[in-house]
């Protein structure tokens, strides 16, 4: 039986800041060396950070010899969406090159709102942010408020939760993005001739799906009457229940003019739509430039994919939960919101 005691855990920035009694801002200002700080406070956030083994007793604010990191986490939905699988990367990629910071990032069962709210209430004082991909659902948002009392900063990716003390949101205008699918698709297909057209979603808890779907029943109800939207079918981003799903749909409709695939589970709806040979004849619009819907445009089973750069995303969600722990101003560039056909295929 092993008796030895457990290694503790290493004190965090957040730890200094909550023994000393002061914002995270403030003691990294201090064991930085930088000016702002009253002398009485970098004394008792220097007697903080060496009674907690955060500096050493030799080190001190003028010749600091520890990088004062910042602590950030991730939460993103598991599964096999693209998008998340990409926008994962690309935080570790940013993360990679900011030595000021230290990010953890878990995969969570995104649809199931209690996990969710479990694992961000976990974080409630360990990390100086949070960012997160969500359901807009009462559990979510009470632990958002709780986590964003904590002192603990929370910021939603690619899908907004309303209503709550986030920090900022940082994705596209989903409702924009469904009028953009609903007019493309209007052109595509035959002027004034009664089509059908399908619609899938991962799941409508998520208000970017939502927005989605409201963007796009709009726009068809404005300017294109003719074309019938047939019930919504939520796949929750799984490729398999995506084609089990477009089976059925085109067993009840086999005369579907077209499909907007809001959410992720579109290699499920592609190799259906191939097995059925109408992958040039159903018009098929989708979302995120991954690679296997960049092969889908090539081949022309999907007419156009709606993007948002996840590269762009990672770097502006860092740098806001960054400035926000060290109460620094930062201004939010937004990710564009691209229309990519065969023609213009993005290098990455």
């Amino acid at each position: 039986m092993n008796t030895q005691n457990p290694t503790p855990p290493r004190a965090t920035l957040h730890d200094v800041a909550r023994e000393a009694n002061v914002s995270s801002a403030t003691v990294d200002r201090v064991l930085n060396g930088r000016d702002g700080v009253r002398a009485r406070t970098r004394e008792v956030v220097l007697q903080t950070a060496r009674r907690l083994g955060y500096i050493s007793d030799t080190e001190t604010p003028d010749r600091p010899s520890h990088t004062v990191q910042i602590d950030l986490a991730f939460l993103l939905p598991a599964g096999t969406n693209a998008f998340i699988n990409a926008l994962h990367r690309q935080i570790e990629i940013s993360a990679a090159a900011r030595p000021d910071l230290s990010v953890k990032i878990e995969r969570i069962e995104g649809f199931n709102p209690q996990t969710v709210a479990a694992h961000l209430l976990a974080l409630r004082g360990q990390v100086a942010g949070v960012g997160l991909i969500a359901q807009d659902h009462p559990l979510v948002r009470e632990a958002i408020r709780t986590v964003s009392q904590s002192g603990t900063q929370v910021l939603t990716l690619a899908t907004d939760i309303q209503n709550v003390p986030r920090l900022a949101y940082v994705g596209i205008d989903n409702r924009q993005a469904g009028r953009l699918a609903g007019q493309l698709m209007g052109r595509l297909l035959p002027a004034g001739q009664p089509a059908k057209a399908a619609l899938f979603a991962g799941s409508l808890a998520y208000r970017g799906h939502e927005e989605r779907e409201m963007g796009f029943r709009h726009i068809l109800r404005e300017e294109f009457p003719h074309i019938q939207i047939l019930e919504l079918r939520e796949i929750m981003d799984d490729r398999q229940r995506a084609r089990a799903e477009t089976s059925a749909l085109l067993n009840q409709h086999p005369d579907l003019a077209a499909i907007y695939n809001v959410g992720g589970g579109t290699s499920g709806i592609a190799a259906e739509l191939r097995a059925r040979g109408l992958e040039h004849r159903v018009v098929f619009v989708c979302h995120e430039a991954t690679e296997s819907n960049k092969a889908f445009l090539l081949d022309g089973t999907v007419d156009a994919v709606i993007d948002q750069n996840p590269r762009v995303e990672a770097r502006e969600a860092l740098n806001l939960l960054a400035a926000a722990a060290r109460n620094q101003p930062y201004t939010y560039i937004p990710p564009r919101l691209q229309l990519v056909l065969r023609e213009n295929l993005p290098d990455e």
